[in-house]
Order: structure tokens, then sequence, then C-alpha cells
């Protein structure tokens, strides 16, 4: 059955998120201080980590960083995380 899950992320580089194999990521924004992807999952589907990448504003990277999702700000705007769907792992 399909439905939108919320996906809590860390303020890191990179991370492995778990989540159904397939999911459509919708959004990136803060909920309670804490930045979160939206997706619509397959409930049924095998669980697997997906990469995601923050990048903040003006923070160098170097290589692919994978399909933008959305941009997110945290401390009244003191930092600015800008998310990057890198894909299954």
């Amino acid at each position: 059955m399909k439905s939108i899950w919320k996906f809590p992320l860390r303020v890191e580089d990179e991370q492995e998120v778990m989540m159904p194999y397939g999911a459509e990521i919708l959004c990136v924004q803060v909920q309670n201080g804490v930045p979160c992807l939206w997706a619509e999952v397959e409930s049924t589907n095998t669980w697997q980590a997906r990469i995601i990448r923050t990048r903040g504003t003006g923070h160098s990277f170097v290589g692919k960083h994978g399909e933008y999702v959305g941009t997110y700000q945290l401390d009244d705007g003191a930092f600015l995380g800008h998310v990057y769907d890198g894909d299954w792992a």
C-alpha cells in the first residue's frame, strides 16, 4: 500500500537513510527543529539504504552529489542545508 512517510535527517555531509525500495522523495523541511524528508513509499517493498547528501551554503564539494531535493534552514537561517538524493546504496 502506498503512503507518505517522514524520515528525519542528521546534519551531516552524507548519510544512509533506510526506506522502502523505490521510495519517491517529495520534499525536505524542518519539523520541530529537525530536518526531515518526506517520501511516497510502497510499504510492502523491502527496506534499503538511500544515500542522502547535505551541502551547506558556501561549503565546497567534489564529485557527484545527486539529484537536488530541497533546502532547509536551521537556527533562524544561520545554516542552510541543500539536500541531494544520491540514490540507493
